[in-house]
């Protein structure tokens, strides 16, 4: 629940924050696009990481799905699906 995380640490946290979250996306194929020239991920430093992708419904279920990725070099991608509220995840380092 977004306001409860807000109420409880998000007032305090200090940025930039390493997440992003928005409102409510129609359901279908979503793609969302990062740079590592420019912008919040320009420093990121080639290693192992995780990509969480959470899906929170106000008054039904949750779900996160993890993909483990390796940032740095282009590669195979890497997908994880989820069971109820979220689909296949995929994550592409080119």
């Amino acid at each position: 629940d977004m306001r409860q995380w807000w109420r409880k640490a998000g007032r305090e946290m200090s940025f930039p924050a390493d997440g992003v979250s928005g409102a409510t996306r129609a359901p279908g194929p979503q793609k969302l696009v990062f740079s590592g020239a420019k912008g919040a991920l320009k420093g990121l430093k080639p290693g192992q990481y995780t990509l969480v992708v959470e899906a929170a419904r106000e008054v039904g279920g949750h779900e996160a799905v993890r993909v483990p990725f390796s940032w740095g070099k282009p590669g195979k991608p890497a997908s994880a699906k989820g069971s109820a509220e979220l689909g296949t995840v995929t994550v592409a380092v080119k």
